[in-house]
C-alpha cells in the first residue's frame, strides 16, 4: 500500500539536489564572493588583470554562485539618516517660472508697464510692475500659466498661487502642489540614491523613507559613513548656463537674475552667470570617464533628443560666447563656443584625477538629487562586530540543531533518525532558496532560522504520533504509516499556512529587521513542509521497501 511512483521519487530527489547545490556556495563564502566581484568588475570595465583572473578562478563557473547576502549587522558597513531639504525644490520651481512670467507680462506691457524681478525669500517670486492699476490684469495673465496638479489629493487645484501687494506681484506654489512636490522629491531621492549605491556594486542596501522628509540608508560592506556620504551626499546637479562676466570679488553684485559662482579650478576667480538653465543634467542620457585631447581625465556626456536640440540651438546662436558648465554651484569649466554643436554630445574637462572623473560619471549617470540632504545621524559598524554577530548566530543555530537532533532520536528512535536526515536537508534547502532569491541575512533573520529549525520537526512529530495511534489499533506497519500521513496532513497544512500568513504580513507591513525575520521564517516554512510531507516519507518508504519489517516501533 505504500507506493510512490518512480517519477515522483526522481522529482523529489532532484529538487533536494538542486536546493543543496544552490546552498553550496555559502559554505565557501569568501571564495565565491571574490569570484562574483571579479566577474562583475571585468564585465563593467572590460579589463582583465592577473589578480582578477585569479579571483575568477577561485570558484568553478559551472557551479551556482548565488550567495545569501549578509546584512549590515553581520557584515559591517555604514548607516545614515538624511533629511531632504524639500524647500530647495520650491526655490528651483520659482527660478524656472520667471522666464515664462516675464514673457507673459511683457506681452501685456501697455497695461502693466515694465516688469522687474525683485529679490525675495526662497520659494517665492516677486515681480514689480510699472503700473499698479494693471495688477488685476497681471494676476490673470500669470494665473493662466498655472497647470493642474496631477495627484489624488490635488484634483482640481492648480500648481501656483498668485496675489498682488501694491505694485508687487507675488507667485508661490500652492499648498496642494507643495504636498505633491514633497512626495515626488522624496521618491526621486530614494530612486537616485539607490542607483548611486548600485553603481558601485554594494550588496543589498536598505534605502527607505522615514517620516515625511527623511531617508534611512544602510549599506553593508562599505568602508565608512564618510565614504557613503561622499557617494550619495553630492547632489551632482549639472547645468549649462550663459556667462555674463568674470570677477575676482566673490561678493560683487551680480544684478537681478544673475548669480556669482566660484570657479572649481581657478583660485580667486568667480563667474557671473545668468540664473537660468539652458540645458540640465536631467536631460543627460549617458556619462562616461574619458581623456581629452591632451590626455587629461575628463567626462564624455550625451543628451537626450530634447536636450540635444536645446544645446544645438544655443550653441548655434551664441558662437564666440562663453558657456558655463556648473556642478553643484561651482563652475567646473567655461569654454567659449567655437561652432554649432548639433550632435547633443560633448566633453567636460577640468582639473580631474582619474578617480574624480569616474565618480563624476557615476553621479551624472545616476541622476541629480532634486534637493540637498542634511545628515542627521551617521554611524559606521566595523566588520569585527559583524563577525562577532555571525559567530554568535552560528553557535545559536548549532546548539538548536543539535538539541533537536538528539530529542528526535531519543523520542522516536529509527524514525527520529529519518526526521533528522530530513531536517539536515531542510536547512540546506532553506539556504538554497534564500540564495536563489538573493535574500539578505540579518541577526533577526538568524533568529528566524533558529525558530524554523525548532518548528521543522513539528510536522514529523504529528505524523509519528498518528502512526503510533494507528499501531495501537492493531494496524499493520504499512497501513499505519499510510494512515498516519493521511490523517496528519490537514493539521500540518493548517499550522504551517497560518504561520506563513503571519510571516507574509510581517514582510508586507514591517521594515528592516522585521522583514529579514519574515523572509527566513517564510522560506523555512516552505522547506519544512516539503521535507516533512515528501522527503521524510520517501526515506521511510524506501527503508520499508528494503527491510519489509513485520512490525515497527515508533
Amino acid at each position: 500500500m505504500l507506493h510512490i511512483p518512480t517519477w515522483k521519487r526522481v522529482v523529489i530527489w532532484a529538487l533536494v539536489a538542486c536546493g543543496v547545490l544552490l546552498a553550496l556556495p555559502n559554505v565557501f563564502y569568501s571564495r565565491v564572493e571574490g569570484h562574483n566581484d571579479a566577474a562583475k568588475l571585468m564585465e563593467q570595465s572590460g579589463l582583465s588583470t592577473p589578480e582578477l583572473e585569479a579571483e575568477l578562478a577561485g570558484w568553478p563557473s559551472f557551479l551556482p554562485s548565488g550567495l545569501v547576502n549578509l546584512g549590515l549587522d553581520l557584515r559591517g558597513g555604514a548607516h545614515l539618516l538624511a533629511e531632504v531639504q524639500v524647500a530647495d525644490v520650491y526655490a528651483d520651481r520659482m527660478r524656472g517660472l520667471w522666464p515664462d512670467v516675464r514673457n507673459a507680462l511683457r506681452a501685456e506691457r501697455e497695461t502693466v508697464g515694465p516688469v522687474r524681478r525683485l529679490d525675495a525669500v526662497a520659494g517665492e517670486l516677486h515681480v514689480r510692475i510699472g503700473e499698479a492699476a494693471g495688477m488685476a490684469r497681471a494676476i490673470d495673465v500669470v494665473r493662466d500659466l498655472a497647470r493642474p496638479i496631477v495627484s489624488l489629493t490635488g484634483v482640481g487645484a492648480s500648481d501656483i498661487d498668485v496675489r498682488g501687494e501694491g505694485d508687487v506681484l507675488i507667485v508661490t506654489l500652492s499648498d496642494a502642489e507643495k504636498q505633491a512636490t514633497d512626495r515626488r522629491t522624496i521618491q526621486q531621492s530614494l530612486e537616485i540614491i539607490r542607483r548611486r549605491v548600485d553603481e558601485v556594486g554594494t550588496r543589498e542596501p536598505t534605502i527607505q523613507r522615514q517620516g515625511d522628509t527623511r531617508i534611512l540608508i544602510q549599506v553593508p560592506g562599505i568602508g565608512s559613513a564618510a565614504e557613503l556620504k561622499a557617494l550619495i551626499g553630492t547632489t551632482a546637479r549639472l547645468t549649462f548656463q550663459p556667462v555674463v562676466g568674470r570677477t575676482a570679488d566673490g561678493t560683487a553684485s551680480a544684478g537681478v537674475g544673475n548669480v556669482v559662482l566660484p570657479s572649481l579650478d581657478e583660485q580667486g576667480v568667480f563667474y557671473i552667470i545668468e540664473d537660468r538653465v539652458v540645458v540640465s543634467g536631467e536631460e543627460l542620457t549617458d556619462a562616461q570617464p574619458a581623456f581629452d585631447q591632451n590626455g587629461r581625465p575628463a567626462v564624455n556626456f550625451r543628451f537626450n533628443p530634447t536636450g540635444a536640440r536645446k544645446f544645438g540651438d544655443y550653441t548655434a546662436d551664441n558662437i564666440g560666447s562663453p558657456f558655463a558648465i556648473v556642478l553643484d554651484e561651482e563652475v567646473i569649466s567655461a569654454p567659449t563656443i567655437q561652432s554649432h554643436i548639433p550632435g547633443g554630445s560633448g566633453i567636460i574637462t577640468g582639473n580631474f584625477t582619474v578617480e574624480d572623473s569616474t565618480q563624476l560619471a557615476v553621479l551624472l549617470r545616476a541622476g541629480a538629487l532634486p534637493a540637498e540632504m542634511t545628515f542627521l545621524e551617521e554611524r559606521t559598524i566595523g566588520p569585527e562586530l559583524g563577525q562577532d554577530s555571525i559567530e554568535a548566530g552560528a553557535i545559536a543555530c548549532v546548539v538548536a540543531f543539535a538539541a533537536v537532533l538528539v530529542f528526535m532520536w531519543l523520542s522516536y528512535g529509527l524514525f527520529g533518525l529519518f526526521a533528522n536526515i530530513a531536517l539536515i536537508l531542510n536547512v540546506g534547502l532553506m539556504f538554497g532558496l534564500l540564495s536563489l532569491i538573493g535574500a539578505t541575512l540579518t541577526l533577526p533573520g538568524i533568529a528566524g532560522i533558529v525558530l524554523t529549525i525548532g518548528m521543522a520537526v513539528d510536522a514529523n512529530v504529528l505524523v509519528f504520533e498518528r502512526i503510533r495511534e494507528e499501531l495501537r489499533r492493531a494496524r499493520g506497519p504499512a497501513r499505519a504509516i499510510e494512515q498516519g500521513y493521511e490523517r496528519a496532513l490537514s493539521a500540518i497544512l493548517d499550522a504551517n499556512v497560518t504561520t506563513f500568513l503571519v510571516a507574509a504580513i510581517l514582510f508586507t507591513m514591517g521594515s528592516g529587521p522585521v522583514r529579514g525575520f519574515a523572509v527566513t521564517l517564510g522560506m523555512g516554512i516552505l522547506t519544512s513542509v516539503f521535507t516533512a510531507i515528501f522527503v521524510t516519507r520517501l526515506i521511510m518508504v524506501t527503508w520499508f521497501d528494503r527491510a519489509r519489517p513485520k512490525s515497527i516501533e515508533v
